[in-house]
């Protein structure tokens, strides 16, 4: 449907465009949503109506495009993602009708998504596995070998739901290619609904990063206390970073000992803790050094609870 004003600039002028107008106002006054109108504010006379043409018009088109919503990228309303809303009231006696644009459903939808994702920070992970709709059903039933470790996932979301942020973090271990990330990102999603922040850090390109951030304080700085103030922490792929003394004793050590019996860590993981505790035994640099891998995952063990994530590699391959 076209705007009014498209429609009174093709009429002739003088007394067909009066009757041209009058039978709009016919056709609007016999509509169902005008009708409707009326019968919720009575005070509402012809003779309001026809001086409020422009208005009543842009009502009753702008409600049949959300009735046939085209969706919110083609939405055809003159502001996208509203149409109007009419009032009525009368004041000193005189009946006045009133408009204003009000968001439709889709759009409150689409701000509301816009508002979960923006409390979760991603550090070099795939950004569509943050973007992805997700399902309770599709988590449960898509690979029935990770049933009971999906199981577990939900319980923890369904406890951090009902009683709050927990202490207790979670360490996903498993083969390449079951779904752990898939998991986490499930359980960031879950809970920003309930506002909870959160990150996700892929850790061989996050350590490779903070190589670089060792000249650069400020940033550094920045980065750290980012991940240790968020309500919700995960390290994805913990073990297969390339880790150094100055990573592993300065930034992971500081978070992890600012985080432990304040809020929750996660780990997604090939290894199981007896192997990350090995991982983080050995550097490049200074080779093996057990009391100081044994001190890092004294700030894991204790905090966290293992799930063990088997079923299919869904990527096909190594990864």
């Amino acid at each position: 449907m076209e705007s009014l004003g498209d429609v009174l600039k093709r009429m002739p002028s003088g007394r067909d465009a009066l009757k041209q107008a009058d039978s709009m106002l016919q056709k609007l006054l016999a509509d169902p949503l005008v009708e409707k109108l009326r019968a919720k504010h009575p005070e509402l006379d012809v003779d309001t109506i026809r001086l409020n043409l422009n208005r009543v018009y842009q009502h009753v088109k702008e409600y049949r495009a959300c009735t046939n919503c085209p969706g919110l990228d083609n939405c055809p309303n003159d502001f996208e993602g509203h149409y109007t809303m009419l009032s009525c009231e009368t004041i000193a006696g005189q009946v006045q009708l009133d408009d204003r644009r009000v968001p439709c459903k889709k759009l409150l939808a689409r701000q509301r998504e816009n508002q979960i994702r923006g409390r979760i920070r991603s550090f070099y992970v795939d950004e569509r596995a943050l973007e992805q709709g997700y399902s309770a059903e599709e988590i449960l039933f898509n690979d029935t070998e990770r049933l009971e470790a999906a199981g577990q996932v939900m319980e923890y979301i369904g406890r951090t739901k009902e009683s709050g942020l927990q202490k207790q973090g979670l360490l996903l271990s498993g083969s390449f290619g079951t779904g752990k990330t898939f998991l986490m990102c499930y359980m960031l999603h879950e809970l920003a609904k309930e506002g909870y922040t959160g990150a996700i850090v892929y850790m061989p390109d996050f350590v490779e990063d903070l190589k670089a951030l060792m000249h650069e304080p400020g940033k550094l700085k920045e980065t750290v206390d980012l991940m240790k103030d968020t309500d919700l922490l995960v390290f994805d792929d913990m073990g297969a970073e390339n880790l150094n003394p100055w990573v592993r004793d300065h930034v992971l050590g500081a978070i992890l000992n600012y985080r432990m019996n304040r809020k929750p860590t996660f780990y997604t993981s090939n290894y199981d803790m007896d192997m990350l505790e090995q991982h983080f035994s050995f550097t490049n640099k200074e080779g093996e050094e057990l009391h100081k891998g044994r001190r890092l995952m004294d700030r894991v063990r204790p905090f966290v609870d293992t799930v063990v994530v088997t079923g299919h590699n869904k990527r096909g391959g190594r990864g």
